[in-house]
């Protein structure tokens, strides 16, 4: 995951500055005109700070001028930090132009570090911005039956949590709006883990002494001080039940949203092994979920470059592989707006819309 020293925060702001650079002059292939005007609402409190310090409960909206009375689509972002700060709405910024010009409202929310407080804060922390969209989503234009989550790296797993989640009240906790559903109905994660406990079994070659020279630690993602060790406060190891309640494959279901999945063949932060762990699981789920393994990327943000190698691309549905040769060949911004259309089609979305939790 991203951390916060030097080469040691390959992600984060590095993915907004390369989307500001390169991907968002391009317009979505299928993109509504642009909108005239594009309100920006910073820092919304989607619950009280905790710590008083925190800026882990706030959010960002980016909201397209109307036309006409239809509501739009959101698509809510998490950059990442390897869980070490409370800044993951800004990355948003970065992504709002491109999809707010496909006629998307985008929120940036930022969620607690693991500094500030301990799995199970963070998904309590997704699913309560969620809430608060959704409740609000009449004041913003919002459909509250068509919301994505998006992220990478620890943001990637903490929108693979909150679609594999939507069902399972233990996890819903009690920070902010409550009593409003926290499903949503389409998924993109990049490059983020899903099982904490193979991290290290499928390191790439020497990866492991970099990862330990460039973090200061000697036991590589099985370390005391590794980021996921410090998430659930212990050595992931010696703990593995805390360590298996926040792999995002632990939730897997038949009633989670399509996923589209992005991770570089060449990580050497995250292994690509955490990616096949996921899709493999959504398969044996018979979740529609796609792959794609881009060769000769590492944990970076030219991952969605659309000069790089056409990716390896695993597809599922309906329990079934769907022919590659059906899916673009790379995760590119038009990649994944094509597949937040069809997934968040409002015929589709109204048909699944979650009811409110009593």
């Amino acid at each position: 995951m991203s951390r916060t020293s030097g080469r040691a925060r390959p992600t984060c702001l590095a993915l907004a500055a390369l989307l500001l650079v390169g991907l968002a002059t391009a317009p979505p292939s299928s993109a509504v005109p642009p909108p005239s005007k594009v309100q920006v609402h910073t820092d919304i409190a989607y619950a009280p700070a905790q710590p008083s310090s925190s800026r882990g409960h706030l959010l960002d909206l980016y909201v397209p001028s109307q036309h006409g009375t239809s509501k739009r689509p959101l698509l809510i972002f998490m950059g990442g930090s390897g869980w070490l700060r409370d800044d993951g709405k800004e990355e948003a910024q970065a992504l709002a132009p491109y999809f707010n010009d496909a006629g998307y409202v985008v929120a940036g929310v930022s969620t607690r570090s693991s500094l500030q407080a301990q799995f199970p804060a963070q998904v309590h922390d997704v699913k309560a911005a969620i809430r608060w969209l959704r409740a609000n989503a009449h004041t913003y234009g919002i459909d509250p039956s068509r919301f994505a989550v998006m992220g990478d790296s620890s943001g990637g797993w903490t929108a693979a949590l909150a679609g594999v989640t939507g069902d399972v009240r233990r996890l819903e906790g009690n920070v902010g709006v409550t009593g409003v559903s926290s499903k949503v109905q389409a998924v993109v994660d990049i490059y983020g883990p899903t099982d904490f406990l193979q991290m290290d079994d499928h390191m790439l070659p020497g990866a492991c002494a970099e990862f330990n020279q460039i973090f200061g630690l000697s036991n590589c993602h099985d370390d005391p001080g590794s980021a996921e060790s410090l998430l659930v406060g212990c050595a992931i190891q010696t703990c593995p039940d805390r360590a298996r309640a926040a792999n995002p494959i632990t939730y897997v279901s038949p009633n989670d949203p399509p996923f589209l999945i992005a991770h570089g063949q060449a990580d050497t932060i995250v292994p690509h092994h955490q990616s096949e762990l996921l899709i493999r699981a959504l398969k044996h789920a018979c979740r529609p979920a796609t792959l794609y393994s881009v060769p000769g990327v590492g944990h970076s943000p030219d991952i969605v470059l659309p000069d790089n190698p056409p990716a390896a691309v695993t597809s599922t549905r309906n329990c079934r592989p769907v022919d590659p040769h059906d899916q673009p060949p790379q995760p590119t911004l038009d990649t994944i707006h094509a597949f937040l259309d069809r997934a968040l089609r409002s015929d589709h979305s109204r048909s699944t819309y979650p009811t409110p939790i009593e």
